[in-house]
């Protein structure tokens, strides 16, 4: 069974659209694919909240990327357009 990831936010006040896009696309781009079990991640908005969906192989793939993530110097850029008060990361796994 797959894993579907939903992570949901809202941007910091003080937040900048344009870097919080640049920061998600290197996410996007350069960190979440290279990982084992990664499928597929878009992320979506109204006004400053934003959901990013993920889907990973299993469970323990998405385990391992949080493992990985953590201190990562891309995901901490990312981060840092977050009010991290307002993450919330849920996993579900797929009925087929």
């Amino acid at each position: 069974m797959s894993v579907v990831e939903i992570t949901t936010f809202r941007l910091a006040d003080d937040a900048e659209e344009a870097a919080f896009l640049a920061a998600d696309k290197v996410v996007q781009t350069e960190l979440v694919p290279n990982q084992p079990g990664f499928m597929r991640r878009t992320t979506a908005r109204r006004g400053r909240h934003v959901v990013v969906v993920t889907l990973w192989g299993r469970k323990v793939d998405a385990a391992a990327f949080e493992t990985v993530a953590k201190g990562h110097p891309i995901q901490v850029a990312f981060e840092s357009h977050l009010d991290a008060a307002s993450i919330s990361t849920s996993r579900y796994e797929t009925l087929d």
